[in-house]
């Protein structure tokens, strides 16, 4: 499985980007990390094999992830964007059906798209 995260770039707070990740063929886990300077990556998205979701406290109601079914491509559509959302955002598939928490339960990653809010 290879990933290329897309759609990055830089706005201004309360602006909008949506990254884009195509996952050609793959139907498990799907997850958007992000990692900021100095700081440990975390999940900020997730889709389980079954299409439910889960969102960190701190990007419910702004972030949603979704899958187009037709393209095969995943999507973090971001919202109300402020300036600690500034990362590199990161696409990555688990070999489980539900997504772990934690970076060390993802097999595949993409190298990343970074997002500068401010």
């Amino acid at each position: 499985v290879q990933l290329v995260e897309s759609g990055g770039g830089s706005v201004q707070a309360g602006g909008s980007l949506r990254l884009s990740c195509p996952v050609r063929g793959y139907i498990g886990c799907m997850a958007w990390f992000r990692q900021a300077p100095g700081k440990e990556r975390e999940r900020v998205a997730a889709r389980d094999y079954d299409g439910v979701t889960n969102y960190a406290a701190s990007v419910q109601g702004r972030f949603t992830i979704s899958k187009d079914g037709a393209s095969d491509t995943l999507y973090l559509q971001m919202n109300s964007l402020k300036a600690e959302d500034t990362a590199m955002y990161y696409c990555a598939v688990s070999l489980e059906y539900r997504c772990p928490l934690w970076t060390r339960g993802y097999k595949y990653w993409g190298r990343g798209t970074q997002v500068t809010v401010s």
